[in-house]
């Protein structure tokens, strides 16, 4: 019960605006998964950037399983297998991101997509984590069942080989 397991990866493109761009980034997370993205809203307005509450500027896909854990190593290849320590957060989350994605194993270059990024994020629990996200009686999770930091580099480590990087000391 104390071991943390991966839960889901998250992919996430931010467009900013609708219209050809957000298509394109939304074919891209298909053709990237073989799954089906679904469009992100923006939660308020923001007129320096000519947003409106409501209006789709992203696209996302959430894998679980098999899929889930299939993907991720494919994209950890992408980084070379090294994840900063500034990317792992305090509930022992995981989050990077790749800048093209011609650079994923597999992936070949699209004209009609042209060159885009998109993020990951991973997300860990425990089992028995979900008492802290049920409808019917919720409680709150206790200090052992969440998962640190820690746990997290040393699950990524030995899941997936990965090699957590420390930042250079200046002097």
């Amino acid at each position: 019960m104390q071991r943390p397991r991966l839960v889901k990866v998250t992919l996430n493109i931010g467009v900013g605006a609708a219209g050809e761009k957000l298509e394109n980034a939304r074919l891209l997370l298909e053709k990237l998964t073989s799954g089906k993205a679904v469009m992100t809203k923006a939660r308020d307005r923001n007129p320096t950037f000519k947003i409106k509450k409501g209006e789709n500027i992203g696209a996302k896909i959430t894998l679980r399983g098999a899929k889930a854990k299939e993907t991720l190593k494919r994209l950890l290849e992408t980084v070379d297998k090294r994840i900063r320590v500034e990317s792992f957060d305090r509930q022992g989350n995981v989050a990077f991101g790749i800048k093209e994605y011609i650079e994923v194993p597999g992936m070949k270059y699209d004209p009609k997509i042209g060159m885009m990024g998109f993020d990951v994020c991973v997300t860990l629990a425990k089992p028995g984590a979900r008492i802290a996200q049920r409808k019917l009686r919720p409680r709150r999770l206790g200090k052992s069942q969440r998962v640190s930091p820690d746990e997290a580099k040393e699950f990524m480590k030995q899941e997936f080989g990965v090699e957590v990087v420390y930042p250079e000391a200046k002097e």
